[in-house]
């Protein structure tokens, strides 16, 4: 854990920097706002890095931080607020590799933003059930419930179908 350190905090931001930035491209989907979404988590893990040694799992602690600034963003209506007559070309992460990425992108769009967060942090984040439990303060059945009806959800709209229920009939 860091004992707080403005060099250990530089060299955990560098390490981690792509990786962050992909989960938050994920939740939201844009470029431009993860790149936001990054910066206001880094700045307030900064602010609160000694604080940040305290944790168990900084990874969990950092990944909650995220969430949390991606859901403010939604709530503050200027962020819905067009800058430009057509949007820009969209640039994607180098590491990408996924051949339908568009497709999983607009999938993911269309999810509730808890089960959202949670397909990013267990499934591209590869968090544990209990680190995205943690990461989001929520309980453990919370997300495998989430998941459950998120990847239900996806499928369905991957396939053009209409969802199956997770639990009960025809489902788990």
């Amino acid at each position: 854990m860091p004992s707080g350190t403005r060099q250990e905090f530089a060299e955990y931001a560098s390490a981690n920097l792509p990786r962050l930035h992909r989960t938050a491209y994920l939740l939201c989907g844009d470029p431009h706002r993860a790149d936001d979404i990054v910066q206001s988590t880094l700045t307030s893990l900064f602010v609160h890095w000694k604080k940040a040694g305290a944790a168990d799992n900084l990874d969990a602690y950092v990944h909650r931080i995220m969430v949390r600034r991606f859901l403010d963003e939604l709530r503050r209506s200027w962020s819905k607020v067009l800058l430009w007559a057509e949007a820009p070309e969209r640039a994607t992460p180098e590491d990408e590799t996924v051949e339908n990425r568009d497709e999983v992108l607009a999938a993911l769009r269309r999810l509730p933003k808890g089960q959202r967060a949670v397909l990013v942090l267990r499934y591209i984040a590869d968090l544990s059930v209990e680190e995205t439990a943690q990461a989001l303060n929520c309980s453990t059945g919370n997300v495998k419930s989430q998941a459950a009806r998120g990847l239900a959800t996806l499928r369905a709209v991957m396939t053009d179908a209409e969802p199956k229920p997770a639990f009960g009939p025809g489902g788990i």
